[in-house]
């Protein structure tokens, strides 16, 4: 049996590395070089956060998905040992900063609009969207910010129609999601973005509770008239959905267009493929690759828990950095390499357990439908500037690009 002092020894306060590390200039697709460091010296390693503390880090592939699937860790971020990210601000975004039963019960009310029934049945409209979008690019300007003219529009368009909300306030919520995921944001200013568009969706939600329609926001207003919700939980969920629903996959379609069009060989395979098995490889591929969400997520141990010879004990804090599982070795063989012919469908870019993302299946079809779509009809497409001047998200909790200058 385990005890306290098996596995890795405890390092020397000077050792403990500061967390989160910087990516590598030359290398702004892969993680840290210090994450890979740590990797290779085994899967459990203790780190040194922004306040001081120092939670376990884990960066092999098999333990995350131990932890991510035990019922001993808590997604609660005022668990005892929860690792924040930052000084307060912004507060708990619905469900997925709870533990069950109360995640489940939230989980469950939102689960329906996802399913991948439902969501295929969705496919024909998000083509049109991206074609009109591709559209007006080829009658635009040459060159333009693929960002603002492209990737942003598209998740944005479809989860404002999913959920009921006019895309015409589109602006508003983009610019204060950015506020709230920005690290550099105080937490006077996160606070700020989330009241301003929990204010906003606070308002839907009471119209909709006078004047019901076909939309999400309705279905979740519902459950307030029934009394399963309170105004301010459907608040959350609303705005949980629509920060999550255009904030990560946008970065996902800038992100992976500007990975492929550093790897040629790869865009071309991808360009030319007829197949859909391969498009939705490719998309696999690129989740695991990238892995925007690149900060970890973060988890509190409510019991002891040994962990490869290591005893985690409650009140510990944990991070599991999902980008350098997903370039585990023993996982995906030559891990660094992007290869869209790979079987690639175990990472863990949307997570693992019950907390697992519930908006994956509406993601992967937007990416199948873009990386499909748009290199096909733009087959010239290609970077408007250098790589070294494109600006990277290293100031966000999700990562991309700012900008992306192309042209064609």
């Amino acid at each position: 049996m385990a005890d306290t002092l098996a596995g890795p020894a405890a390092p020397s306060a000077d050792a403990v590395p500061e967390f989160p590390m910087a990516r590598a200039a030359r290398c702004p697709f892969d993680p840290p070089p210090e994450l890979k460091e740590l990797q290779e010296q085994g899967p459990l390693s203790k780190v040194r956060l922004w306040d001081g503390s120092e939670p376990w880090l884990v960066t092999r592939y098999a333990e995350q998905r131990a932890i991510l699937g035990d019922p001993r860790v808590s997604a609660d971020i005022d668990a005892p040992g929860y690792p924040s990210k930052a000084a307060s601000g912004g507060g708990k975004l619905s469900f997925i900063m709870m533990d069950d039963p109360e995640h489940a019960r939230l989980r469950r009310m939102a689960t329906a609009p996802f399913s991948i029934k439902r969501i295929e049945a969705m496919r024909p409209a998000v083509q049109k969207i991206v074609d009109d979008l591709i559209d007006d690019l080829l009658a635009g300007p040459n060159p333009v910010d693929l960002v603002d003219a492209f990737a942003l529009p598209i998740p944005s368009l479809v989860i404002c129609e999913l959920l009921g909300v006019p895309y015409d306030d589109h602006a508003m919520f983009q610019d204060n999601t950015k506020t709230m995921v920005r690290t550099t944001s105080t937490p006077e200013e996160r606070n700020a973005a989330t009241r301003v568009i929990g204010g906003y969706l606070g308002g839907l939600i009471g119209k909709r509770l006078a004047e019901p329609q076909d939309d999400l926001l309705s279905s979740i207003a519902g459950r307030v008239a029934a009394g399963e919700l309170t105004h301010a939980q459907a608040t959350e969920m609303a705005l949980l959905l629509l920060f999550a629903g255009h904030e990560t996959t946008a970065n996902m379609i800038a992100l992976g267009t500007l990975a492929l069009l550093q790897h040629p060989e790869q865009l071309a395979l991808l360009r030319t493929a007829d197949d859909p098995r391969l498009v939705a490889s490719a998309v696999e591929e690129l989740l695991r690759y990238l892995n925007i969400a690149h900060e970890g997520k973060r988890r509190a141990v409510t019991e002891d828990i040994e962990i490869a010879g290591q005893v985690l004990k409650a009140g510990d804090g944990v991070i599991l950095v999902n980008e350098i599982a997903n370039r585990d070795p023993e996982v995906f063989p030559d891990p660094d390499r992007l290869d869209i012919t790979r079987d690639a469908r175990r990472h863990v870019a949307f997570g693992f357990g019950i907390h697992q993302c519930l908006g994956q299946p509406l993601a992967r079809m937007e990416l199948q439908v873009v990386y499909s779509t748009l290199y096909r009809r733009i087959p010239t497409l290609k970077l408007a500037a250098s790589v070294d001047d494109v600006r990277f998200k290293h100031d966000a909790f999700i990562y991309g690009v700012h900008e992306l200058p192309v042209t064609w």
